[in-house]
């Protein structure tokens, strides 16, 4: 059995396995290009830090992605 630990993103509830990183999920989630900015309980994290930030049961994520146009 797969451990796995319990998010919010963006204020939707999902369950991503143990030990992933805030990376992963952008990735997971088709971000992985965008530029986008991240924040794990109201803390920014920056791109450079975001591999090594393991999600934790009970943490809530805010991504906010940038669209430019016209």
């Amino acid at each position: 059995m797969t451990e796995t630990v319990k998010i919010m993103v963006n204020g939707e509830a999902r369950e991503v396995p143990a030990r992933t990183s805030l990376q992963a999920l952008i990735e997971q989630l088709g971000l992985g290009k965008a530029a986008c900015a991240a924040e794990v309980n109201r803390e920014l994290v920056r791109r450079g830090e975001r591999e090594g930030r393991i999600l934790q049961d009970g943490d809530s994520v805010e991504l906010v992605t940038l669209v430019g146009g016209g």
